[in-house]
């Protein structure tokens, strides 16, 4: 006799319309499902200190748009709601849906790690390939605990880690002409 396989359950984006709207956020990364409650307090004041950041820059510069927790739906099985994105006008233009999700990858995604492992390791790992993979540019990893952000920029095709930022260092990015922030104020 032959056991039978277990068939594994695909989530797609088509499953998120019936999910209760009680705080959580739901993220659905190769047909997988990653269920994640509110931030904590201090994750998500530096997640509006960068946003401020990137959004002051983008109104004077004139160059795109910063956005807090956006929709980015890649494919029908890959759906996920970064920290932060900027995105610039030409690029946001041809990737908004209807409904306001953005349909393809955004120049820079931003995700400030949560207390877990588990929420570690999808940032460090899971995410960084499904954004390399997509087309992300830069995407900044930035650790509350240890004060630092993790920089990894597209080299040959892939986000590679360009450089790790400490307090007293200054953010800076090709992507962003001028932008420049110093590392402290955002964990302040």
């Amino acid at each position: 006799m032959t056991s039978a396989i277990p068939e594994q359950v695909r989530w797609t984006i088509a499953d998120l319309e019936g999910f209760p709207d009680n705080g959580n956020r739901y993220e659905i990364i190769d047909g997988e499902l990653f269920v994640t409650r509110a931030p904590h307090w201090d994750h998500q004041d530096i997640v509006g200190a960068i946003y401020a950041e990137l959004r002051a820059w983008s109104r004077q510069s004139g160059l795109g748009k910063a956005a807090l927790t956006p929709g980015v739906i890649f494919s029908e099985s890959d759906a996920v709601n970064p920290d932060v994105i900027w995105i610039s006008h030409e690029r946001r233009s041809p990737l908004i849906d209807r409904s306001g999700h953005l349909t393809g990858a955004p120049e820079l995604v931003v995700e400030v790690l949560s207390n877990t492992e588990k929420d570690k390791k999808r940032d460090r790992e899971t995410k960084l390939k499904l954004y390399s993979v997509q087309g992300v540019i830069e995407y900044w990893i930035v650790d509350r605990e240890q004060q630092l952000i993790e920089v990894y920029r597209r080299e040959n095709g892939v986000l590679k880690k360009a450089m790790t930022l400490f307090s007293a260092d200054q953010l800076t990015s090709p992507l962003l002409p001028g932008f420049s922030c110093e590392v402290a104020l955002l964990f302040e």
